[in-house]
């Protein structure tokens, strides 16, 4: 068996990647792989390890030989799955390896919002509080979580783990059905609703699915319309999820209180983005950075191990395609 990984840079430093190769013949790797250069670098390998480069029909039909794409991340939307099956090419990925991070990184975002953190931190290094008649500053906002209701939208790994933490603030917890699906959960506090009438009753929405054709988008002017005027929204799941034009006008006409992303609907933002400009009020975007704990990174490369060892003596049975 002969491996490549093609985009070993998006892993980050510190980690570990010998084990990608414990059970196979040899193992390539690159750090960065350019479109045009695909084609080239899986040429001859049995199994291709990606996290982000795009595969589709025109690379997988000049792959005679590939046999297994390991994909070091929970989505797969830049896998071609239909050509992955036409071409007999099993594509598998990996979940659950970073809840704590993900968690841990959309609670620093809610309470940053929550808190008006950043704006009470660029208050002091204007010198406002020095300046100020009292002791303290109090010219934003601040709102407990205890007792709102955070509204979670995609109740995978991810999700449940928000909705747990949730909890322990005291909040209640409203999941998103699926369409059609209206039925309650069995959990204690946790009910099903619709996505409108769970935009209409949140405080702090927080998304968690994953990018499809249903889901693309799916947050636009009318749902964030929908939506308490001073409720925040909260994305560490993928950028194609939210209408960024429509979030960036909602937040400028003040239709909802405050918004936090993580993920951006082209990464890197290379020819900028509707959230980077200066002028949008009580948003913060972070650089993709919410999965990205060593300790999470390095559970990543180990669990695509495990993937590969399976696959190569015949045991794994979790494929996405």
């Amino acid at each position: 068996m002969k491996a490549v990984i093609l985009d070993a840079a998006s892993l980050g430093e510190g980690v570990a990647l010998e084990c990608l190769g414990a059970h196979v013949n040899t193992l390539s790797h690159y750090g960065v792989t350019e479109p045009e250069q695909v084609s080239e670098r899986i040429q001859g390998h049995d199994i291709v390890i990606v996290n982000k480069v795009l595969l589709g029909e025109a690379e997988l039909e000049h792959a005679p030989d590939l046999k297994l794409i390991a994909v070091t991340a929970t989505g797969t939307n830049n896998i071609d799955l239909m050509a992955a099956k036409k071409y007999g090419v099993r594509v598998v990925n990996v979940t659950g390896y970073g809840r704590a991070t993900v968690v841990q990184h959309t609670f620093s975002l809610i309470l940053a919002l929550s808190n008006n953190l950043l704006n009470y931190v660029a208050d002091v290094k204007s010198g406002l509080w020095a300046k100020s008649e009292t002791f303290c500053l109090m010219g934003h906002p601040i709102r407990e979580l205890e007792g709102k209701t955070l509204g979670v939208i995609g109740y995978g790994e991810l999700g449940q783990g928000v909705a747990q933490m949730a909890q322990a603030f005291g909040m209640n917890v409203l999941i998103g059905a699926r369409q059609g699906e209206r039925r309650a959960l069995n959990q204690e506090n946790v009910h099903r609703v619709s996505l409108d009438e769970l935009l209409r009753q949140s405080d702090v929405v927080s998304l968690h699915c994953l990018l499809s054709g249903d889901t693309h988008k799916m947050i636009g002017s009318r749902e964030l319309g929908l939506m308490k005027p001073d409720a925040i929204i909260v994305n560490t799941s993928r950028g194609g999820l939210i209408d960024e034009e429509a979030l960036a006008r909602a937040l400028r006409q003040h239709i909802i209180a405050g918004a936090a992303t993580d993920v951006l609907s082209v990464e890197p933002p290379v020819d900028g983005n509707p959230l980077l400009a200066t002028d949008i009020p009580n948003l913060i975007v972070t650089p993709h950075c919410a999965w990205a704990s060593k300790e999470a990174r390095q559970r990543l490369i180990n669990m695509t191990a495990d993937n590969i060892q399976h696959f190569v003596n015949g045991s794994l049975t979790h494929f996405v395609a």
